[in-house]
């Protein structure tokens, strides 16, 4: 079982990060020097994966254009001289094979990945939600795969959240395999404290197996009335091998100013043209708040 392909569902209309998405897609917001899903592109290029899907709408020409080839900004930039310029617009476009699809209504997370199926085929795929940035040393989409491979079963990657915050993501029962390596038995979206499996949720990375594209065509409707994926991933734990890897990394929830904002501080404190400056600068501002 060997994962090469990926899937990133970015047809959402950015409703938390509003006004600036209105008219520029989340995905392409900068973080630092970089959008947002070029970090994505990134972590999977990382894991091995060299054929992607982006899921978009009709609003996101933006990221097609993006990741192309821009022959008049690269005369440009080779003429006057700028060659880490040229070598960073070039790299963006050559990162991977990538191809595009459009969600032609907005009927939740499942249905994004449904339209998916023929770009996968017969082949187990990684999905990598477009609002979540990872930072880990080794990349999580990569450990993710090692387990899917490993065990030949589709894999979700968890970690703990407060019983509190259980509410916004999917918990899953699970049994225990290795270390940070689970069985998962059983799953439910959004649920209260008094309906949650445990304290584990899934957090943006997954690697499933062309199985689950046959449960998402003929699933009805679940909460929020869209064809959630969790609906989808609770029927396929229950006919085959799931397991849960607690990924090893920070997750941040981009889809939203603060998450955007930390992770844009956290990567800036980290790259060589802007880490020292802002810390630099972090500390004086400290000094008069």
């Amino acid at each position: 079982m060997k994962v090469k392909k990926a899937v990133i569902p970015a047809a959402g209309l950015g409703t938390r990060m509003l006004p600036a998405t209105k008219t520029v897609p989340k995905e392409m917001l900068p973080m630092v020097d970089k959008p947002v899903i070029q970090y994505i592109i990134e972590e999977a290029v990382a894991a091995g994966i060299e054929d992607i899907l982006i899921v978009t709408n009709r609003a996101k020409s933006a990221m097609d254009d993006y990741f192309d080839y821009y022959p008049e900004l690269e005369t440009r930039l080779n003429q006057a001289g700028k060659d880490r310029e040229l070598y960073e617009v070039r790299k963006a476009a050559d990162l991977a094979n990538i191809f595009y699809v459009r969600q032609k209504e907005t009927k939740g997370l499942g249905h994004a990945i449904w339209r998916a199926k023929r770009f996968v085929g017969d082949e187990p795929f990684a999905v990598l939600l477009g609002d979540d940035i990872m930072r880990a040393d080794k990349p999580v989409t990569a450990q993710l795969v090692e387990a899917a491979e490993k065990y030949s079963a589709s894999v979700v990657g968890v970690q703990k959240v407060s019983t509190e915050a259980i509410s916004k993501y999917s918990s899953v029962k699970i049994a225990p395999l290795e270390q940070r390596i689970f069985s998962v038995l059983d799953m439910n979206e959004k649920p209260t404290p008094e309906q949650m499996f445990s304290n584990y949720a899934i957090l943006g990375r997954y690697v499933l197996t062309p199985e689950i594209f046959n449960i998402l065509e003929n699933l009805n409707p679940g909460y929020g009335g869209e064809i959630q994926l969790t609906d989808g991933l609770q029927k396929l734990c229950r006919r085959s091998t799931m397991v849960a890897v607690d990924f090893e990394g920070r997750r941040y929830d981009t889809g939203n100013l603060k998450g955007f904002l930390e992770a844009t501080i956290d990567f800036a404190l980290e790259h060589p043209q802007t880490g020292d400056w802002l810390r630099q600068f972090i500390q004086e501002k400290a000094k008069f708040i």
